[in-house]
């Protein structure tokens, strides 16, 4: 269920990950900020923070980069994905490795948070950037309806799945006051997004820098294998204690996931008796509901179609 590793990921990757043998990578490098030193500068409360943080020296981080995303290309089968999440200091550095690759972007996404560090000279700082990428040469997972369904609607009747997909992520950071914890810790609702939309029960994910081990704790709780790997000893032997005593699913029972049913017949080319059919049935119904929203949204289940399939030809038959 879990292979990790109290060692640097490029070489821990080169012994241990074979070669196109991983579906999903989701990790947090260092952003080469002085990472280790903030605490002297945002008056942070350091008492619970874990020591031994590694962080990269600014001079060096795009090698670093070019050395850590080589290996996770290397690692991914082709159509695995990789979230990679990053501030915007030195962004450019992963997004100029990420070129010299075959990795070919999906999404820039950007995950909005809570409490940015203050400041008074400068705009707050409150977001995150994450890299969605893909291993070309098989369609990546991508699970439209992993967590909400086609007709699943807010109270201002807008598609929850659409609002969930895009690309703006509003997303609370962790909090663990008076508890031990890593000086940054992804929040599981961010990762179990993540992994929910991106991968299948029994996927192998990974995490190059496990840091407060967050990945590798919601990718057990999701029933997905997980490796990784985690240079600071302190954190690799607190946190590998707490990993040994989880149940494999624990989180299946609390996770959110999609109800109603899916399209059947999605990317499936209509054919004429199909179209013919459909301005039929649109005509008829329509005289009824006297709706165009409502008439389409009875026609989905008839057709097996997603609700902007139909609207489409809708459209082009009765332009």
């Amino acid at each position: 269920m879990y292979w990790l590793y109290p060692i640097d990921c490029i070489s821990g990757a080169a012994a241990y990950i074979p070669d196109d043998s991983v579906d999903l990578i989701i990790t947090d490098p260092p952003y080469a900020i002085g990472g280790d030193l903030l605490h002297r500068h945002y008056h942070r409360d350091e008492r619970f923070v874990i020591d031994g943080y590694a962080e990269i020296e600014p001079g060096f981080y795009r090698t670093f980069c070019d050395m850590w995303i080589g290996q996770a290309e290397r690692i991914l089968r082709p159509g695995g994905s990789a979230y990679i999440i990053s501030g915007y200091s030195n962004l450019g550095d992963i997004l100029n490795s990420l070129r010299e690759t075959s990795l070919i972007p999906l999404n820039h996404i950007i995950w909005k948070y809570n409490f940015g560090v203050h400041t008074t000279k400068k705009f707050i700082s409150s977001h995150y950037h994450i890299l969605y990428y893909y291993k070309p040469g098989d369609r990546p997972t991508f699970n439209t309806y992993a967590r909400y369904g086609p007709e699943e609607r807010n109270d201002r009747l807008r598609s929850l799945n659409y609002t969930d997909r895009e690309d703006v992520w509003v997303i609370n950071r962790a909090y663990k006051p008076g508890r031990i914890k890593n000086k940054n810790e992804l929040p599981h609702d961010l990762l179990i997004k993540m992994i929910q939309y991106s991968s299948n029960k029994g996927d192998m994910v990974a995490d190059l820098f496990l840091g407060g081990f967050s990945t590798a704790e919601v990718a057990i709780g999701l029933e997905r294998r997980i490796t990784g790997f985690e240079i600071n000893p302190v954190s690799f032997n607190h946190h590998i204690r707490r990993i040994r005593n989880l149940q494999p699913g624990y989180l299946l029972d609390c996770v959110k996931t999609g109800t109603g049913r899916k399209p059947v017949r999605q990317r499936q080319r209509w054919t004429d008796d199909e179209l013919e059919k459909l301005r039929t049935r649109y005509i008829a119904v329509f005289r009824e509901t006297g709706q165009k929203q409502k008439t389409i949204r009875l026609l989905q289940n008839e057709f097996g179609r997603g609700y902007f399939a139909i609207l489409n030809q809708i459209n082009r038959i009765l332009s």
